[in-house]
């Protein structure tokens, strides 16, 4: 294939261009007009800032700091607990469903390269599996989780639902794209030996796809344990849902708790999955 020469003119004019439009969208950010960077070096920025981290200190207050409440932590730890209950529920069902899925949201199975348990209707399949993982994945966590809290009650029940509806997307396509790129020398041995449909899943295509698809399984976990507070902010449970009440009511003292909680557990989570990963390889 030739290669195609510009004219010299036009990779000027492109180069001027880029320039242009980094100049003008940093100038943009960096404009007063547009609540830009230097809005952080204003006085009332500053002000701002002592005050929320006075309140965060506690001062002026009537009561115990919550840091010196045994209480309060108990309820803390509590809230930890339910925010690693809806993370591990997330997961699970979005591993189980993914696991289910993911052989038919591939081309392979389309193509006939790998053996299907449904050849009549496998294009069909293959479309409506696909449309799911792009759906599922392009939905935002927060907006299923506001849309289930008025079918279920609040807790960590809808919470978890909608994060595994978004992460089935996310894991249904890494694994699709698994089987994609299989090696298919076992995949043609067994074939050539007569193995059926089930041993060649079993011991051709499983044994590739598996360590790869746990280790996908802890990255999300690690993923949805951090996005658990976001989906708590709609009253779906966890650190997230006492976060908002707290905030709401403007006590900083039991906020930052909750932030001291919520970055142990998040650490903790990473250091586990990290483990995983290392018995899986």
């Amino acid at each position: 294939m030739s290669h195609i020469k510009y004219p010299l003119n036009i990779v000027n004019i492109s180069v001027v261009a880029l320039l242009l439009m980094t100049i003008m969208s940093w100038s943009s950010i960096l404009s007063d007009n547009y609540g830009g960077i230097l809005d952080i070096l204003k006085s009332e920025s500053r002000a701002n800032l002592w005050s929320f981290a006075q309140q965060l200190a506690g001062t002026n207050l009537d009561r115990e700091h919550a840091l010196f409440n045994l209480e309060y932590w108990q309820s803390a730890l509590y809230f930890s607990l339910e925010t690693i209950r809806m993370s591990v529920l997330a997961i699970g069902i979005a591993g189980i469903f993914a696991l289910m899925t993911f052989l038919h949201g591939s081309r392979n199975i389309v193509n006939g390269e790998l053996p299907s348990f449904n050849r009549t209707y496998r294009l069909i399949l293959f479309r409506v599996i696909r449309t799911l993982f792009i759906i599922t994945r392009g939905t935002p966590e927060l907006l299923i989780a506001m849309l289930l809290i008025f079918v279920l009650s609040p807790g960590i029940l809808p919470g978890a639902i909608a994060l595994a509806i978004h992460n089935y997307g996310i894991l249904g396509k890494l694994s699709s794209e698994l089987v994609e790129n299989l090696d298919q020398s076992p995949i043609e041995a067994l074939k050539a030996n007569g193995s059926n449909n089930y041993q060649i899943l079993f011991y051709g295509i499983f044994p590739q796809v598996l360590p790869q698809f746990l280790t996908y399984l802890t990255y999300r976990w690690e993923v949805i344990t951090r996005t658990t507070i976001v989906v708590g902010l709609v009253s779906a449970g966890g650190l997230g849902r006492e976060f908002m009440i707290r905030m709401s009511w403007f006590q900083y003292d039991r906020v930052l708790v909750l932030l001291i909680c919520y970055i142990s557990l998040v650490i903790l989570i990473d250091l586990i999955s990290i483990q995983l990963r290392k018995l899986i390889t």
